[in-house]
């Protein structure tokens, strides 16, 4: 369900989810948010029209736990409790994804405030760590000069 954080009401229930909700995350453009649920989905939302949600993400293996958008709203990462983590596309709708597959229990993810890496935290025995990983850019110009 959708709260006012000043009144403590509920503007509206959220039609879609399976099981208890984990994760949440606000575009920021401050009109589309995300929610990540036990059910292995993570479902987006337009404030305008919550009758139900635009679009359904699918995990692998697990709950979706941890949600996080870039400060330009380009990107969409969202985290399942162990392996994977999903990074999406907004503008192409959330259909282009890239899916990072490593060892590990996943604590948290964010990107960092210029958009250019992602942090992953991840608990484990053995391999506790944090994980950056980079944009890889396409210098097309370069190729064409040599």
């Amino acid at each position: 369900m959708l709260v006012d954080s000043d009144t403590g009401k509920t503007v509206m229930p959220l039609r879609g989810h399976l099981d208890f909700s984990f994760a949440s995350a606000w575009h920021p453009d401050g009109v589309t948010f995300a929610t990540g649920n036990q059910d292995k989905t993570c479902r987006i939302w337009d404030v305008r029209n919550l009758s139900r949600s635009i679009a359904v993400l699918k995990g692998n293996l697990g709950a979706i736990r941890s949600i996080r958008y870039t400060s330009d709203g380009k990107y969409m990462a969202m985290a399942e409790p162990a392996d994977f983590v999903h990074v999406y596309d907004v503008k192409s709708g959330y259909e282009n994804e890239q899916e990072i597959d490593f060892f590990g229990e996943i604590s948290g993810l964010s990107f960092s405030p210029d958009t250019e890496s992602l942090f992953i935290g991840v608990w484990d025995r053995t391999y506790g760590s944090l994980l950056e990983y980079s944009r890889q850019r396409n210098y097309l110009y370069l190729d064409s000069l040599m």
